[in-house]
């Protein structure tokens, strides 16, 4: 009897305990390559998806991947099977001379195994950085989206630092506004509307270093206005800062996952 006793106990007891899953796989080391000398860096999903969609971020300043940093959209990309990567041209402003150094960028990363259309995504600065490369490649664009991006070259770039500017394009500024038909990629977006290509934004409307109204909202008017789609997510009261309504944003992540694999 007591023999019975013990086996229904230790039964009970197996019963009880709790069911513990497997642990999530560990995450593939930050990979860091050169693509013509300059740094580019890669965080892989530890298990991809097919295809092996990927995000291009921007910026990546002396090293910093800054999208990283960023644990809500870092987990639910890379748990996704999607993967980060960035290059770190500097403080560029989507001048052709540093748009052609990203060609070779994506070159470098389709012949990873990556695949030739990832979504861009630009945070501030970098807004106008993967903007202007998509303009020029909209057939390599899977999708772009925005963090209270940069998408106006009449606004930050020429306000607010305008010698970086001026250094990234070789030209002066009487010169620069004079190409701007040609070099602004808010009044270059045909290509891109005509692919369909679906672009996203998450802007404060209170932002003073990159306002809504010259950067987003200019980019959501013109691209609707050639049949593009274009959605913006506003932040009121909210300006030019890290919070969580700009790195925990769920229509963000929805509007990345849901095109990664175009």
């Amino acid at each position: 009897m007591k023999a019975v006793f013990q086996a229904v106990a230790l039964c009970l007891s197996l019963c009880a305990a709790p069911a513990f899953s497997e642990p999530a796989p560990e995450r593939p080391k930050l990979a860091v390559f050169e693509v013509d000398g300059h740094k580019a860096y890669l965080q892989d999903s530890p298990a991809p998806a097919p295809g092996k969609p990927w995000i291009w971020y921007a910026p990546t300043v002396r090293g910093d991947f800054i999208l990283l940093r960023h644990k809500t959209y870092a987990d639910a990309f890379l748990n996704a099977g999607i993967a980060m990567a960035s290059c770190d041209l500097g403080e560029v402003r989507g001048a052709p001379g540093s748009t052609a150094k990203f060609d070779l960028f994506h070159q470098a990363m389709v012949a990873k195994g990556y695949s030739a259309k990832p979504v861009l995504l630009g945070q501030s600065r970098g807004g106008i950085m993967t903007l202007a490369w998509a303009v020029r490649h909209p057939e390599k664009v899977a999708a772009w989206a925005g963090i209270y991006p940069v998408c106006n070259l009449e606004s930050y770039p020429l306000r607010f630092s305008k010698h970086l500017t001026l250094a990234d394009y070789g030209m002066d500024e009487p010169a620069i506004r004079g190409k701007l038909g040609e070099l602004n990629p808010v009044s270059n977006l045909a290509g891109l509307a005509k692919l369909k290509v679906p672009l996203f934004s998450v802007h404060g409307d209170k932002d003073v270093t990159v306002p809504y109204e010259e950067n987003t909202g200019l980019l959501k008017e013109r691209y609707e206005a050639l049949g593009g789609t274009c959605e913006v997510k506003v932040i009121p009261g909210r300006g030019h800062e890290v919070s969580p309504p700009f790195f925990e944003c769920k229509e963000l992540v929805d509007f990345i996952l849901k095109h990664a694999a175009r």
